[in-house]
């Protein structure tokens, strides 16, 4: 397989759903470790989006923002004509809202993911998908690997799942030049507040009531947001074209767990836990092997869950009372602690 040439040299490079919690990160760290390359991100300001994420370079010379949706085929035509390399994380991603209405989880993450697909084609420009791995539904043993049979169980899942096997016949037909990713739970800094982890802090912040699904016994594999775009670049610079790597921390936790672990270090009392009525086709566990991506690109992690976890809760509480995001060179010169 053919890697992605990726010269040191300035590169322009297209981020899809850059305003939100994945991507703004993505494109603080990408425009830290390659400052002379140029980033375009175009985001539709929908659900999850914050132009407050990325306040800290909006005026840098090497980055633009653009308004629009990536269903929009002549936007992303122009765009996509203009740029090296797509990083598509343009996503409605929230399982919940996927299951209230689907439609417009079709319509970002199948028909998004087509007209990307279509421009790529007509300008032979190359891909980086980032999926998920919930494609892969709910695991009782092992862990999957990047070959694991497609099984999604709620909406959203299956249309990234849709997505990847769009992509794969776009590379077979085609030739398209498509690396995906699929990554575990991220959490850390900059994510919007319906996601579990900053919706346990902001509650228990407001000493308010904190809502678990079923008996909490639910587990995911967490991994700091950080540590997933990390991961994201060693595959844009070393990643084999066609090929698809997971991400993730070995960190399997349930519910519960979670949120014991940070009401004690929000020193909250666990009274604040609720029970609730699981919600339909709630997966029991997630679980990637990520050995690829380990062996082949030499990727590991840089924050355990403790470390990653008490930077997360100290950067929502600062921000709790402005909702100003405070910069990555702000929040890394702050002495943080438990407290």
């Amino acid at each position: 397989m053919v890697k992605i040439e990726v010269m040191m040299k300035r590169m322009n490079v297209l981020v899809t759903g850059g305003l939100g919690f994945i991507g703004s990160n993505f494109i603080i760290r990408i425009m830290k470790k390659h400052p002379t390359w140029k980033i375009i991100n175009v985001d539709a300001k929908l659900a999850g989006s914050n132009k407050d994420n990325l306040k800290e370079i909006k005026n840098n010379k090497n980055y633009l923002f653009v308004k629009g949706n990536i269903t929009n085929q002549k936007l992303m035509d122009n765009l996509i004509s203009k740029v090296d390399l797509v990083i598509n994380f343009a996503a409605e991603s929230h399982v919940d809202r996927s299951i209230n209405n689907p439609k417009p989880f079709i319509q970002s993450n199948i028909i998004g993911v087509y007209i990307i697909l279509e421009s790529i084609k007509k300008f032979n420009k190359k891909l980086i998908q980032i999926s998920t791995d919930e494609v892969f539904g709910s695991l009782k043993k092992n862990s999957a690997t990047e070959n694991f049979q497609y099984n999604p169980s709620s909406p959203y899942a299956a249309s990234k799942a849709s997505a990847e096997l769009l992509i794969k016949s776009y590379i077979t037909t085609f030739g398209c030049k498509v690396i995906i990713t699929r990554c575990t739970n991220n959490y850390g800094p900059k994510q919007d507040t319906e996601k579990l982890i900053p919706k346990i802090i902001s509650l228990a912040e407001k000493n308010k009531k904190i809502p678990i699904y079923g008996n909490g016994k639910n587990i995911r594999d967490w991994i700091f947001v950080e540590d997933h775009c990390d991961a994201i670049i060693d595959i844009l610079s070393k990643g084999k074209l066609g090929e698809s790597y997971n991400i993730s921390a070995s960190n399997e936790l349930d519910n519960l767990k979670i949120v014991s672990n940070i009401l004690k270090i929000m020193e909250k009392p666990k009274t604040l836990i609720k029970f609730t009525k699981d919600r339909p086709g709630h997966d029991f566990r997630y679980s990637l092997n990520s050995s690829k991506i380990k062996k082949e690109l030499k990727w590991k992690i840089k924050y355990n869950f403790d470390e990653g976890i008490k930077k997360t809760i100290f950067w929502y509480r600062l921000n709790a009372k402005s909702r100003i995001n405070m910069s990555t060179k702000e929040l890394s010169e702050v002495k943080w602690k438990t407290r």
